[in-house]
């Protein structure tokens, strides 16, 4: 899977500070929870590629791990965050 530059950009500009904000942990869960529904409808139709199916779980435990760190430190971001991508019910 390849994500275009336009789509990186577009989801840094939506989520981050600005195009170039790249670092902040609301643009890296954006940009992981790209990759993870993209991931999901690969092994959807693919059910015995392994090797996705490792990097899925993976890229799963990182973003969780950038939700736990906003959750600690700003609620009010989480929230929101959450709220926006449709993450939780």
């Amino acid at each position: 899977m390849t994500i275009t530059s336009e789509k990186k950009k577009e989801i840094f500009k939506n989520y981050g500070k600005s195009v170039l904000d790249t670092g902040s942990p609301q643009a890296q869960i954006a940009l992981f929870t790209y990759r993870i529904n993209h991931l999901n409808n690969h092994l959807e139709r693919n059910k015995k590629d392994f090797n996705t199916e490792r990097s899925l779980i993976k890229l799963v435990g990182k973003r969780k791990k950038l939700l736990k760190y906003i959750e600690k430190n700003d609620i009010n971001n989480y929230k929101n965050i959450i709220k926006h991508l449709g993450l939780r019910k």
